[in-house]
């Protein structure tokens, strides 16, 4: 196995439509120029509410890619 090294970023993505397509919609905006994206953690869970109800998601993630030489 190679050794890689890794670089970590952090990003919060937002979505009315759930947790997931927040952080879909951060890695999509991320994808365009962070090269080798290799995983995400979520670190924090939050959302905004409007007359009782949820209007929408953020998801806070960490992402890691590999560094190249």
């Amino acid at each position: 196995m190679s050794n890689h090294v890794y670089k970590l970023i952090e990003l919060t993505g937002s979505s009315p439509s759930g947790i997931e397509a927040a952080v879909e919609n951060a890695l999509a905006k991320a994808a365009k120029t962070v090269q080798d994206m290799r995983w995400f953690e979520v670190i924090e869970t939050r959302g905004h509410i409007e007359n009782g109800k949820i209007a929408h998601w953020q998801v806070t993630v960490k992402v890691g890619f590999t560094l190249h030489d």
